[in-house]
């Protein structure tokens, strides 16, 4: 969505600001000395609302777009269903569907996406030894698009570990060994990223997305 922005907002821009002048034309041509006073008026209003709503509203669309496409089309694989994650076994370029959603150019990771809910109850991710890869599982928040929360090679290290993902209301106790991380809205986009060195360590990356995992925190 933010990559059809990119390409459209040129074009779009253009042609909104050509209806204005054309508009703004015809009031002059009428004679309208008020009526283009008003018009201007409504038209800083109309801008200035329009951009607040904007703001506030476009990382909830966003959001919204990732969840419809993961659980009704998924990644390549089907639909994926809510609090599990699906890992790309191809690279951006070689999947077309995964590249186009949650590709940011580059053949070297692979990628593995979800969308979290925690309203029911806490989720438990799981990641596996990554060998000192460089991985990260980013937990983005639906309702600002901030990242609130980053899990990888760089933050928690790259030893096996699993992490309690809960609302901050939850007052249940943290199992032993697990780390907390608060979802602060019950809900999040999660995207994952694993290195690939080269295409003969494809095969093992891929094996190690795999086990990037959600469970419920009750089940063993």
């Amino acid at each position: 969505m933010n990559r059809l922005i990119l390409k459209y907002a040129t074009p779009v821009t253009i042609a909104i600001l050509a209806i204005f002048a054309w508009v703004t034309y015809r009031r002059i041509a009428a004679g309208g000395l008020s009526s283009i006073i008003l018009l201007a008026v409504t038209a800083v209003t109309v801008w200035v609302i329009g951009t607040c709503v904007f703001i506030y509203f476009w990382p909830r669309i966003t959001a919204g777009g990732f969840k419809r496409t993961f659980v009704r089309r998924g990644l390549g694989g089907g639909p994926i269903p809510v609090n599990t994650l699906y890992a790309v076994p191809e690279s951006p370029s070689q999947s077309a569907l995964a590249g186009s959603v949650i590709a940011t150019g580059t053949d070297s990771v692979l990628y593995c996406g979800g969308w979290l809910d925690v309203s029911a109850g806490p989720q438990v991710l799981h990641v596996p030894e990554m060998e000192q890869r460089y991985y990260s599982v980013q937990f983005t928040d639906p309702t600002s698009g901030a990242n609130f929360a980053y899990v990888g090679k760089r933050t928690t290290g790259t030893a096996a570990r699993d992490f309690l993902l809960c609302e901050p209301v939850w007052d249940g106790e943290t199992p032993a060994g697990m780390t907390r991380i608060d979802v602060p809205h019950k809900a999040a986009l999660m995207i994952g990223r694993v290195f690939v060195a080269n295409e003969d360590d494809r095969r093992r990356a891929y094996e190690l997305a795999k086990l990037i995992q959600l469970k419920p925190a009750h089940r063993p």
